[in-house]
């Protein structure tokens, strides 16, 4: 059964616009109604949910979030893991699917919310200074994968379905941050690179590293727009 095409959370602003539209429709006030229109179109992009084929290659990390990636590159995680990591972070713009999705089986071992600023998602400092979401998430051979939601400028709302022991499946939906965000990952430091950065990922689908580095699938493709 294929579910409805548009994030259960962006109803209430597209019933409302649409509300809108009919007034304006019936008061023949014409620039307000195209105003509204285009502003209601504009929220169901925004919150459209599409379905994804999930890839099936062992030790592949898929992309949580739409977007063009602006970081590659070795990190320290100091706040969860403590060690050397590999780190992504996808930039969402407006235009993007802004439902987030598991990068990596495993079970959730904590959720960290914390209130911040809300800096242009794009720069380094959001990460750290942001209004942001943190899942641990404990995988195979004890190893752990931790992936941040982090608000943006625009974005005001983060949403997040998982609580400490849920067991996700890779590419499941987890939740999302309305109006423009970005996303971080660390995965293991000996993890494989398998994307670049300036490179636009979908979520769910498009296959960021391996989380081991002699997989012998590692030269598989993954599918990106």
């Amino acid at each position: 059964m294929r579910r409805f095409p548009i994030a259960k959370e962006g109803l209430p602003y597209i019933f409302g616009l649409a509300l809108l539209l009919v007034v304006f429709v019936l008061l023949g006030w014409t620039f307000l109604t195209i105003l509204t229109l285009i502003a209601t179109l504009l929220v169901i992009n925004f919150f459209r949910d599409p379905e994804r084929v999930i890839p099936q290659v062992p030790h592949a990390v898929l992309a949580p979030a739409d977007g063009q990636v602006v970081f590659a590159g070795k990190a320290f995680e100091d706040r969860f893991l403590n060690s050397e990591t590999l780190k992504i972070s996808i930039f969402m713009s407006i235009f993007s699917v802004h439902v987030n999705r598991i990068p990596f089986s495993g079970e959730v071992e904590s959720v960290h919310y914390e209130k911040g600023t809300f800096v242009a998602a794009h720069l380094d400092k959001a990460s750290q200074k942001n209004e942001h979401n943190a899942v641990v998430l404990r995988i195979t051979g004890g190893k752990k994968i931790v992936f941040v939601q982090i608000a943006g400028l625009v974005a005001r709302r983060i949403d997040c379905w998982l609580k400490p022991g849920d067991c996700v499946q890779r590419g499941e939906r987890f939740g999302m941050i309305r109006f423009g965000s970005r996303l971080d990952i660390f995965v293991p430091g000996d993890s494989r690179l398998a994307i670049s950065k300036g490179r636009y990922v979908r979520a769910g689908e498009s296959i960021l590293c391996y989380h081991q580095k002699n997989d012998k699938n590692g030269d598989a493709e993954s599918p990106e727009r």
